[in-house]
């Protein structure tokens, strides 16, 4: 068992293969280690969340060698589950690579992939995506060298040793090699995913009539997976804010949804937490109240009844207007109070892309799994705001409603084409690469790309990050502000609504501390890593 760094919040247990990283995982559900807040297990890894202050590194790393030592003495098998079968059309743009990569016919593929039972190991990369176990020994493929910034809903892959469909349409680096009707994830069904950990998984070869229907129903398994739409006309609200213009993108944010790496979900929240709080506190929410994240301004609000609104975030100018057409101009952050009929405009922010409208009471939005955070990578949560939305006052109990705090002044937000600095803990998988990569991420500034969303920002560096090792690295958990490095050397920054695990080495991870500046970084900006001391005392015990 090895210990490596992630950030000043996780630590990777690395085990010597699958058995033993569940037979741990089961060990730790059944039996919990005080301060650990979350576990995410992959192929031969056990990422391990953990709350400073509860516990340390020293401490939580004797208390997982007595978890092992007690997982080993119960067993490492697990009962079999039940099994389920998943029709497939071998239609993937990459079957016939495959095949060559194995020297063997496309239709010797479809009979090694469809001729014996797989097994659901992990949950991860997104909701519904169950990494499958033990099939031919042929299989251990490696993934792309460029991921794919588009792979389709109901995709069949193989990466690795593993197989696995992709639930919703999605980034992915595995190979495709064809597609089925199942939806893997319906939050409809009482059970939303079709493969769970435990259970067994039985390709079958269908005629191509029947998998046409494929992308339809994933379709449409999608837009119902992104369900509570809002009301689009206010109804009976006394109280009620309508989406005049929605701008770019504005998504409901909160805090996040914990505890559910186990189906495959990520917390993914507000990506400027500080933001977030600051709009709630400026109008008298608990802090983890949800609110609207809006991207780049060009929201436009109306107001129905009087409404207290405060924006916080992303620094840009706020346009109001009255219903009797008196014009005024403030700046954020900013509380504001509307009567009835009155616009509010966020402009295009001049520092920080991304701006928090907090109402007092609340927006009133059904939450999804416990949580109101939209998910952009898993399709979970409130879909976006839309013009003609409209959101009633409610969401806070009036008796939870608290005193109003004045704005609180922040550092200022990087403007594009600025350089931002942000620390860095290095590992875990620090050693796949040269020593001179290792400089390099820190001398170079990497340049944000338009390829850059919320689930991560790509760069492009002068210069790639060359490897010191070239094998496959079996998948294994990631955290957000986690850097990692495909095939062609340029990282990848994760943000909130990252993948649960990736199959690209991670060389280091942003400290929690810059994660909301992260967030707030414009595309064209520069980026420089400073690497801090790792948090993790020891690499083994």
């Amino acid at each position: 068992m090895r210990f490596l760094p992630v950030n000043d919040q996780a630590l990777l247990v690395e085990l010597d293969d699958l058995a033993q990283t569940m037979a741990l995982y089961r060990q730790l559900m059944a039996h919990p280690v005080e301060g650990v807040l979350e576990l995410v297990p992959a192929a031969r890894t056990l990422l391990v969340f953990y709350q400073r202050g509860l516990t340390s590194p020293a401490v939580l790393q004797a208390r997982l060698l007595q978890s092992w030592a007690q997982a080993e003495r119960a067993g490492l098998q697990a009962a079999a589950g039940r099994t389920v079968e998943i029709p497939v059309r071998y239609d993937g743009e990459d079957l016939a690579e495959v095949a060559e990569r194995l020297g063997i016919s496309p239709r010797e593929v479809i009979a090694r992939h469809t001729g014996q039972l797989w097994q659901a190991a992990f949950a991860g990369f997104a909701p519904g995506f169950v990494y499958l176990a033990g099939g031919h020994p042929c299989f251990q493929i490696p993934r792309r060298s460029t991921p794919r910034t588009r792979v389709p809903a109901g995709s069949v892959a193989l990466g690795g040793a593993f197989s696995a469909v992709y639930p919703n349409v999605s980034p992915g680096g595995w190979q495709l090699i064809g597609t089925t009707p199942i939806a893997m994830w319906d939050l409809q069904r009482p059970e939303p995913a079709y493969v769970q950990p435990g259970f067994g998984v039985q390709f079958r070869d269908v005629a191509e009539a029947v998998a046409l229907v494929s992308l339809p129903q994933q379709v449409r398994v999608a837009e119902k997976n992104q369900q509570n739409r809002p009301e689009t006309v206010c109804g009976k609200a006394e109280k009620a804010i309508e989406i005049v213009s929605a701008g770019l993108q504005t998504l409901v944010q909160d805090a996040g949804r914990n505890g559910l790496s186990g189906l495959g979900v990520s917390p993914s929240g507000a990506l400027d937490q500080t933001a977030m709080r600051q709009a709630n506190r400026m109008v008298g929410n608990p802090v983890g109240t949800p609110v609207l994240e809006n991207l780049l301004g060009g929201l436009q609000l109306r107001s129905r009844g009087h409404t207290t609104l405060a924006v916080a975030g992303a620094s840009l100018e706020l346009h109001g207007r009255t219903a009797e057409g008196q014009e005024w101009t403030s700046h954020s952050p900013a509380t504001v109070a509307l009567n009835d009929g009155d616009t509010l405009t966020l402009a295009s922010p001049g520092a920080g892309v991304r701006a928090y409208v907090a109402l007092r009471g609340g927006w009133q939005v059904a939450p999804v799994l416990g949580s109101c955070a939209t998910d952009t990578l898993a399709h979970v949560g409130p879909a976006a705001v839309q013009a003609g939305d409209c959101l009633p006052v409610g969401g806070v109990e009036p008796a939870a409603l608290q005193a109003v705090h004045l704005p609180e002044m922040r550092e200022a937000l990087p403007r594009p084409g600025q350089t931002v600095t942000l620390d860095v803990v290095l590992g875990p998988r620090t050693d796949w690469f040269t020593a001179e990569a290792v400089a390099l991420l820190q001398a170079q500034s990497w340049q944000v790309t338009p390829q850059s969303n919320r689930i991560g920002m790509r760069l492009l560096g002068a210069q790639p990050l060359a490897r010191s090792r070239h094998d496959e690295l079996p998948s294994e958990g990631t955290v957000a502000g986690a850097i990692q490095v495909p095939v062609n050397g340029q990282p990848v920054l994760f943000l909130a609504d990252h993948p649960l695990t990736g199959g690209y080495p991670v060389i280091g991870a942003v400290a929690s501390h810059h994660l909301d500046l992260a967030g707030q970084i414009p595309v064209g900006c520069w980026l420089r890593f400073r690497v801090t001391a790792p948090f993790i005392e020891g690499a083994s015990p």
